[in-house]
């Protein structure tokens, strides 16, 4: 095992939680799912890991067999980490447990940081492929200047990139952290125009549209009281 700390039970999930389950790990492959990262890529994602502890996820994973090195064929030869296909198995497990863990989410505290791979990531987690289906429009999000991601949907497929992009059919820009609030269906569309919390470049129907193609659903409401069976 790539760790002395275990369950001590014969059980895939805990096996799983040994190899996936220490502090960072699910974050860098987080940040992997996306594509091979330099270790400063990787530290620069994940600004308040320190550096050994990465080293250290990093060896793990790669004696797991869940991530592996890989030098790439250009002139400065660069050494990159990139998932294993083994590794890659972990990518609807990662987007099912970030769709499960946004229901909790609420605002962002001051201390926390939104990374641009979390922003891609979080369009992935809660894209409703469904409502999608002959579906064709471009969208670009600028949280900041220094954060700007684009979404394209063709007929029911996704693909999120970093930067701006061209041809956008719309530009989303939220004046605070209103972009959850749209997504978790706390703020219409209507709402955020009206009350200046939503700028926006384009057709306002492709707003409406985008708070149907990317859905956070609510928690369930907790029961009051002690609950009898």
């Amino acid at each position: 095992m790539t760790t002395t700390r275990t369950y001590g039970q014969f059980c895939g999930l805990a096996r799983a939680l040994e190899i996936v389950g220490e502090r960072w790990s699910m974050l860098v492959i987080r940040d992997l799912v996306l594509g091979p990262k330099r270790y400063t890529d990787l530290q620069r994602g994940l600004p308040r890991i320190p550096a050994s502890i990465l080293s250290s996820r990093l060896n793990e994973l790669e004696q797991a067999g869940v991530i592996r090195r890989r030098v790439l064929p250009q002139l400065d030869a660069s050494l990159v980490y990139e998932l294993t296909e083994y590794g890659s198995e972990l990518d609807h497990i990662l987007l099912d447990l970030g769709l499960w863990g946004a229901r909790s989410l609420g605002h962002p505290k001051d201390d926390e940081v939104f990374t641009n791979d979390a922003a891609i990531l979080s369009l992935y987690t809660t894209f409703q492929q469904e409502a999608a289906a002959g579906v064709h429009v471009t969208y670009v999000l600028r949280h900041h200047d220094s954060l700007i991601i684009h979404a394209m949907i063709d007929d029911g497929t996704l693909k999120v990139g970093s930067g701006d992009h061209p041809a956008a059919d719309l530009v989303i820009e939220p004046q605070g952290p209103e972009l959850i609030d749209l997504v978790n269906g706390q703020l219409t569309a209507s709402e955020a125009m009206a009350t200046g919390r939503v700028r926006i470049e384009g057709d306002f129907a492709h707003l409406e549209l985008f708070t149907k193609l990317f859905r956070i659903p609510p928690k369930p409401e907790l029961p009051d009281g002690l609950a009898f069976h």
